[in-house]
């Protein structure tokens, strides 16, 4: 017997990297889980539904889909998203706009879509994927910073909202995450290397985080085991947020 034996899963942006872990794990916990995102190339097992979060009518229809396709819906993943370099003078308006309407819009339209499903589940959870970057000033990523802060925001609204509906929303907040988003960021720098890098030392753990360690955390704020944690943030960031370990110092003979 699995612990999502019974439940069904939506996943946005579950094609790749931490949207695929996560519906690939609720998929082995028992869950009947739909992939919401652009590509439907996923692997066998799951139920596929192109939409893109950009787009409201489709976001709509995609839901209605996979609420059929399943039978229902009684977990909501709030994944997809993009990413974005650069300081508050590298992004023009155009960017700002597309990145708020897929980062923070998005999760809005899907949980809209969702809702009339959500409410009819005795075990109803949402859960959104949030950032270090939300309460931390990182470099060069103040577009996607400010996007991360907004959805950290919006889940507390969330959860104030529905939690009278018996409808649970938390957040993950991942460190940097070893996904092909990131590898994507990466070309955006002169030297994609020392970026890399410095990423993995942004952790006090002196390494990214894998998309499954990410996915494990989104089970448990999902699973019913958890059924009295609702407006939370919870972090899986390799210590970043509160460790500041002396780097090591070589050692000599």
């Amino acid at each position: 017997m699995g612990e999502f034996d019974g439940l069904r899963a939506v996943v946005t942006g579950g094609a790749s990297g931490i949207g695929l872990a996560t519906a690939l794990a609720l998929r082995e916990a028992g869950a009947a889980v739909a992939v919401l995102d652009r590509s439907t190339d996923v692997p066998d097992g799951l139920h596929a539904v192109e939409a893109d979060v950009a787009d409201r009518a489709g976001v709509e229809s995609a839901v209605a889909a996979a609420a059929e396709a399943l039978g229902g819906i009684d977990v909501l993943v709030n994944n997809a998203g993009i990413s974005a370099v650069g300081t508050v003078e590298d992004n023009d308006d155009a960017e700002w706009a597309r990145v708020l309407d897929v980062n923070v819009t998005g999760m809005a339209r899907v949980t809209a879509a969702a809702l009339p499903w959500l409410r009819r589940s005795s075990r109803a959870s949402v859960v959104n994927l949030c950032s270090l970057a939300a309460l931390h000033g990182l470099p060069q990523r103040a577009l996607y910073a400010a996007s991360k802060g907004a959805v950290l925001a919006l889940t507390y609204a969330m959860a104030t909202d529905h939690v009278s509906e018996g409808i649970r929303v938390n957040c993950v907040r991942p460190g940097t995450v070893a996904t092909p988003f990131v590898d994507r960021m990466l070309q955006r720098f002169p030297d994609p290397a020392k970026e890399r890098a410095a990423l993995d030392a942004r952790q006090a753990t002196g390494r990214m985080v894998t998309p499954e360690e990410v996915a494990g955390a989104i089970l448990y704020l999902a699973s019913p085991r958890s059924g009295s944690t609702t407006g939370t943030a919870l972090d899986v960031d390799g210590g970043a947020s509160h460790l500041h370990p002396r780097p090591v110092q070589a050692t000599q003979d």
